[in-house]
């Protein structure tokens, strides 16, 4: 082999190198911004100036309940104003033992609010924030006296106030903070339950932040996703593609009512050249309050 072979085949294999180098490894950093689907989904507001805060529920119209320490004639009362409750409404109550939504307890000491005898109190112990609803997780009633008239008027009071709802200005309204035999539920309350309610318990994955930015051939993404449902999600699938070709899937671990998770990915291959949308997709075979959040699209920057 003369000299110039062997300059020939030097040569040939610098250019092998440098399109090996050219095609597996970085050259340039391509950006990504998020365009995000348009979602007609939407719980509405109907429980405005009703509740302590938005849209007010628990996960599921059936609420399980525990009466506890308390005495047989107010026990019949907490158990009339639930029956009652559920009589309006969508709403069913069942008693259990433990692990239940609603705790009912008892007190016989005199409590007073100014000149007012206090006849219970109750509340959410427990809201857990979403986009869609605050979801109530945990409710306390305390009956101190019982209801002196035919209708279990205290009973249903703080039932409600455990339910979300805060005093009405209506004397006529059972939610007036001074109680009256002749107070009724109002239309108002029973109507903004039924809304409240009308959406089953599903979860709802949505994403809240992605970024992508492809290095040569490699990509790194920063994904967020978070639980908006009413319910555990169930471990689901992230499946990233680069223009139509996916090129990663993921395995997610289930996320609670209101929890969230982020990814951090490193050098994922990209096969193609040329790429002009990265997209990210949530897979899963539960029903959604809405699926219309599951998929995030990012094309090139300007």
């Amino acid at each position: 082999m003369g000299w110039s072979d062997f300059i020939f085949g030097f040569f040939a294999l610098i250019v092998i190198v440098m399109l090996g180098y050219y095609f597996f490894f970085p050259y340039n950093q391509i950006d990504f911004s998020p365009k995000y689907n348009n979602s007609n989904f939407s719980i509405g507001d109907s429980s405005k100036g009703m509740q302590f805060y938005e849209n007010m529920r628990y996960p599921s119209k059936e609420i399980s309940y525990k009466i506890e320490d308390c005495p047989l004639n107010k026990k019949n009362n907490v158990e009339d104003a639930f029956e009652i409750i559920s009589n309006l409404t969508v709403l069913e109550f069942k008693e259990v033992s433990s692990n239940e939504e609603i705790h009912i307890t008892c007190d016989s000491r005199k409590e007073m609010d100014g000149n007012l005898i206090v006849a219970g109190e109750g509340g959410p112990a427990n809201i857990t924030k979403t986009d869609n609803f605050n979801v109530i997780t945990k409710g306390e009633v305390m009956i101190f006296r019982e209801s002196q008239c035919e209708k279990p008027i205290v009973g249903m009071h703080e039932i409600f106030h455990a339910l979300g709802f805060d005093h009405s200005d209506n004397p006529g309204n059972v939610m007036y903070e001074v109680s009256d035999c002749d107070q009724e539920v109002g239309d108002d309350i029973v109507s903004t339950i039924n809304d409240l309610y009308s959406y089953p318990t599903y979860m709802d994955l949505a994403f809240e932040d992605a970024s992508a930015t492809m290095n040569g051939r490699y990509l790194d993404a920063n994904i967020s996703v978070r639980n908006h449902g009413l319910k555990e999600s169930g471990s689901f699938v992230l499946l990233i593609y680069a223009d139509e070709d996916q090129i990663k899937e993921i395995e997610v671990d289930s996320l609670q009512i209101g929890y969230g998770t982020t990814l951090n990915l490193g050098n994922v291959w990209v096969s193609k050249l040329g790429v002009n949308e990265i997209k990210f997709v949530i897979k899963s075979e539960s029903d959604e309050l809405n699926k219309n959040n599951n998929e995030v699209r990012l094309e090139l920057k300007e």
